[in-house]
């Protein structure tokens, strides 16, 4: 089945299959994968996993799995610059290195198969996980609790001062949203490793899942630019000009359509 048809139909589950779902997202990619054999490692970490638990209520063990899962070597990836590998759902369970979002899929799906309530959350610039009603998130990279002050210092880090945390950056997200936003980490991850039909791949998918931003046809753009498909580029930049709130983005974007009309097309 295609992969991308797979990842889809996923979705349409109740609840959704994420964890299989960002697996397929994998296979666009590396067509060997195959993700029986990836729920079959995740089955035995599963194993590894729940050995190591405390007896504790369910709601209270979603902070011992994520470090149950640092004991077993999933840590935050430090390739610099990083790899598309970082965010590859079946090597990160092979190499047991990750971004925060593909470590948080795979304590999200072990928590689903244990009984344990987790939600994620689209925090800007680093996925984070809760409990559902608790004062806190907690990092998917090791399990730190962080409470609003500790929120405010990794939005800083991030970002510097120029955003202000607010109530939006703390809500937990669905599965689209998460797929999503796996879908635009790859994106990037494979335009700086110089693969612009993977990144194509990725920005395809990214418009697919969710609402359609300014800056997701803007990238898009781009990749037909490096691609040489300027009829595509023209219809990502009318979709982005129709999109766009800001008198000199606007501007910009319309002096770039009439570059493009004043081309040959070359397809």
């Amino acid at each position: 089945m295609d992969p991308r048809l797979s990842c889809l139909a996923c979705l349409d589950h109740e609840p959704p299959a994420l964890f299989e779902a960002a697996l397929w997202i994998a296979a666009e990619h590396d067509p060997t994968l195959s993700p029986e054999a990836a729920l079959r490692a995740l089955h035995a970490l599963q194993q590894q996993v729940d050995a190591g638990l405390p007896n504790l209520p369910p709601r209270e063990l979603a902070q011992p799995l994520l470090r149950r899962l640092s004991e077993l070597d999933f840590h935050e990836d430090e390739d610099n610059p990083p790899a598309p590998r970082a965010a590859l759902l079946h090597q990160v369970l092979q190499r047991r290195r990750g971004q925060p979002l593909s470590l948080a899929l795979i304590a999200l799906e072990l928590a689903r198969r244990l009984g344990i309530p987790l939600q994620g959350v689209n925090f800007p610039g680093h996925f984070l996980l809760r409990v559902p009603g608790a004062d806190h998130l907690l990092d998917p990279c090791g399990g730190r609790r962080l409470y609003t002050r500790d929120c405010r210092e990794l939005l800083l880090r991030q970002f510097g001062p120029h955003i202000d945390l607010n109530a939006g950056h703390l809500l937990a997200c669905d599965a689209r949203a998460m797929l999503q936003r796996l879908s635009r980490n790859l994106r990037q991850l494979h335009l700086q490793a110089q693969n612009a039909l993977a990144a194509l791949k990725d920005a395809e998918r990214v418009l697919q899942l969710g609402p359609q931003t300014l800056a997701d046809h803007l990238a898009r753009a781009d990749l037909y630019h490096q691609l040489d498909c300027p009829q595509a580029e023209r219809f990502d930049l009318q979709r982005a000009l129709l999109l766009c709130d800001d008198a000199a983005q606007r501007l910009q974007l319309g002096e770039r359509l009439r570059r493009l009309h004043a081309s040959p097309a070359l397809h």
